[in-house]
């Protein structure tokens, strides 16, 4: 029988998921980690990407886009409290592309009312939705 962690997604929208997993791997700020039962406490910043959680008794894991945020990691429960959170199913590309288009032209229009750093998050953001829904692509052929 396969140790388990109680795994909870919010963010300050909705509460995305919560349930039992045998393990989840997270965007962290300073590239993906994976997180198992009984691992060390732990406090980091999310960057934008896909969280992926390994549900006790189900053979695929579920996928969940997050813009950033915070994951926090006690032996038995982690925590993601996210910015923006979707599930990997509801993940928009014409909406990513979009979004990419835009965020590209308010960081060559250099007199727009957008300031630089929202420009360059919203980018970032965009390019992860962008990579995610190419990972996740691949993933169902």
């Amino acid at each position: 029988m396969a140790m388990t962690m109680h795994v909870d997604v919010v963010s300050a929208e909705q509460n995305i998921f919560s349930g039992t997993a045998e393990f989840i791997v997270a965007p962290a700020e300073k590239g993906e980690i994976g997180v198992y039962p009984r691992h060390a406490p732990l406090l980091t910043r999310l960057k934008p990407g896909l969280l992926k959680i390994k549900l006790q008794h189900a053979d695929e894991e579920t996928y969940i886009f997050v813009s950033g945020g915070l994951l926090e990691v006690q032996p038995h429960v982690v925590t993601v409290l996210a910015d923006t959170a979707l599930r990997g199913a509801d993940l928009d590309e014409a909406r990513a592309s979009e979004a990419k288009r835009r965020a590209e032209e308010a960081l060559k229009d250099k007199s727009a009312a957008m300031d630089l750093a929202k420009a360059q998050a919203e980018l970032a953001e965009a390019v992860a939705q962008l990579a995610a829904i190419n990972k996740l692509r691949k993933r169902s052929h």
